[in-house]
């Protein structure tokens, strides 16, 4: 996934009302970004970390600038969670993913479930149809460990839950964590910070879903997944 424009570089002032964030740019001009995260963001969001942005030329976008990558713990990290959808698709479609490889089709935001949408549905044939959910990961606390969730996340156990369902119903669901940062080998589902998921997750597996999770290369001119790392207990 390459960035249509270049980024340009700043300095985070402060996140707040959680879609917005006052940054300095290097030309030492004061602006104010959208942040295309809801979530938290545990640990990426200190005063004065290191961040780049993408610069809309849209007259009718209230923000012109869009945070995309922050530096923190000395490695860059992508916070877009509009990005992995599209990062997911070019993992699956190169192989990085060898169990979702193959499939003749695949279409994107397939409604499913109670009032739901799929991310990336594959379609063949020969194989059950994979419906397949995508999840940005961007926390770490622990060396070379990624943890999902970052918080409280109800609409994630709903996933899993509907992804259950699926299975039962002949098909294949596939959870598939997208690591926007290059700096971990390995996943773990976050129970302390969100035991409801966890529990979902642990449910989830005993019906039949797949895990997967992919890693990912963060440089300013675009971010692409590099292979799969094990999710551990």
């Amino acid at each position: 996934m390459i960035f249509s424009t270049p980024l340009v570089t700043g300095q985070l002032v402060q996140r707040y009302k959680r879609f917005l964030a006052d940054i300095i740019l290097d030309d030492g001009s004061p602006i104010t970004s959208s942040v295309p995260n809801t979530g938290s963001m545990l640990g990426l969001t200190d005063p004065g970390i290191r961040v780049w942005l993408s610069l809309s030329d849209g007259i009718k976008r209230k923000y012109a600038h869009t945070l995309q990558i922050v530096e923190a713990q000395g490695t860059l990290v992508g916070i877009n969670t509009g990005l992995p959808n599209r990062i997911a698709e070019e993992a699956i479609l190169s192989g990085l993913v060898p169990s979702l490889s193959g499939y003749r089709d695949l279409r994107r935001e397939q409604k499913y479930g109670v009032n739901s949408r799929i991310d990336i549905l594959l379609t063949d044939p020969d194989r059950a149809d994979a419906y397949v959910e995508v999840k940005n990961v961007h926390f770490s606390r622990t060396e070379n460990l990624a943890e999902f969730p970052d918080s409280p996340t109800a609409r994630g156990a709903k996933h899993l839950d509907e992804l259950g369902n699926m299975v039962e119903n002949g098909h294949r669901g596939v959870m598939l964590y997208v690591i926007q940062r290059d700096d971990c080998d390995r996943l773990r589902i976050c129970g302390d910070l969100d035991p409801v998921y966890a529990r979902a997750f642990e449910r989830a597996m005993s019906r039949g879903v797949e895990a997967y999770a992919i890693r990912c290369h963060i440089r300013p001119s675009g971010i692409a997944a590099t292979g799969a790392i094990p999710i551990i207990d």
